[in-house]
């Protein structure tokens, strides 16, 4: 079961939902990166558990132990880093009636397929949205590294059981828009419970989750995730494109069924003139009046905000009764689930977010830059 993502900066991720301990080693990030713990330790408690009645109950402080990938000043060294984080509240129990009983929605039944049943389920095992705190282990880091760059990357809930957000204004390039989406970002900064712009929409969301939670089901959301600063001319045409790395990370998080740039779907009912992003010269270089694009064209970046959003489907184990088989006897089942879980993945999913936009915009910096003249690593002189 290979658990690897990534070109020059290679992370593999290790360990179940209920094991001793999950964690993850990175490879090629840049040496001399100073880490502040402290703000690595802040953002890995925006996705940890038990934060009030949108999330599950376990219990997990998810302070990630580095073993290696330091040197004696807290900075990268060059050698991989590897961190470890304790599984300290687990259940394992509450999970012995899927061990051959797939639940819907989950990867139970195409686990078994490929395992037949040696798989471990106990909270999804490897499949469990658990793992994506190590993620944001790397992605924190990563996070780190972008901003010595230059770049910030923030996330909010766009969505949830139909409940809209403000949008990131981010489609259009006047200097009102860029404003705007600057004051959007800051609004983000030091917000209790789920990440969103508008409080109203905040409170509405959370009734949405409640009142699913009390009648044993779920719902599901939409995550806007944005990348400013980044330099034009990253990545590569074809296979290795920034969509394709920022899709293919975006993946990763359990749950997520969709991804889109920019206009995304909506370009599909619009003409050309349209979606099309006029150009012209702006503070002595090209650029864009509109950002229809999302910040990539021919899988390289613009020099606009970098625009991602991606759908969050609702979790999957809910406490009604559902209609499954039992694999070893091969009849029908009716299932009823135990175990802690979240009535919505999705605010928890933003900080994952912005840990697999960092990782996987660092990684394509790292191996396809801009060439030639004009080419800049984005560093402070």
């Amino acid at each position: 079961m290979p658990s690897s993502i990534g070109d020059t900066l290679r992370v593999s991720v290790f360990g179940q939902s209920h094991s001793e301990a999950i964690g993850c080693v990175v490879e090629g990030l840049p040496s001399g990166l100073p880490v502040d713990m402290g703000r690595l330790g802040a953002f890995m408690a925006r996705r940890a558990p038990g934060q009030g009645p949108w999330a599950t109950a376990r219990r997990e402080a998810d302070q990630p132990r580095i073993l290696s990938g330091l040197n004696g000043r807290g900075e990268t060294c060059g050698a991989p880093l590897c961190a470890v984080i304790s599984n300290t509240d687990t259940r394992p129990g509450d999970y012995d009636n899927v061990r051959a009983v797939p639940r819907p929605g989950h990867a139970d039944l195409a686990a078994w397929a490929k395992w037949h049943g040696n798989q471990d389920p106990s909270g999804g095992g490897h499949f469990s949205g658990r793992l994506t705190a190590p993620l944001c282990v790397a992605g924190g880091i990563a996070l780190q590294e972008l901003e010595r760059r230059g770049v910030r990357v923030r996330a909010h809930l766009l969505e949830v059981a139909g409940v809209a957000d403000e949008a990131f204004a981010a489609l259009d390039c006047s200097k009102e828009s860029r404003a705007l989406l600057s004051a959007q970002m800051e609004a983000l900064e030091g917000k209790d419970g789920p990440a969103v712009i508008d409080d109203d929409a905040r409170d509405a969301m959370l009734a949405a989750i409640d009142e699913a939670r009390r009648e044993g089901d779920s719902v599901g959301g939409v995550i806007e995730c944005i990348a400013c600063g980044l330099p034009a001319g990253i990545g590569s045409p074809m296979f290795d494109g920034l969509e394709n790395a920022l899709a293919r990370m975006a993946f990763a998080i359990p749950a997520v069924k969709g991804v889109e740039f920019g206009r995304g779907f909506e370009a599909a009912r619009l003409r050309g003139s349209e979606n099309n992003d006029p150009i012209r010269v702006r503070d002595g270089r090209a650029a864009c009046e509109t950002n229809n694009a999302g910040g990539i064209l021919g899988g390289i970046s613009t020099g606009e905000p970098v625009l991602m959003r991606i759908a969050v489907k609702p979790t999957p184990s809910i406490a009604r009764q559902q209609r499954s088989v039992d694999l070893r006897e091969m009849r029908d089942e009716a299932l009823e689930i135990r175990g802690r879980h979240d009535p919505c993945i999705a605010p928890r999913a933003v900080p994952v977010a912005e840990a697999v936009m960092a990782l996987a915009l660092l990684d394509a910096w790292l191996t396809n830059p801009a060439e030639g003249r004009g080419a800049d690593d984005g560093r402070e002189a």
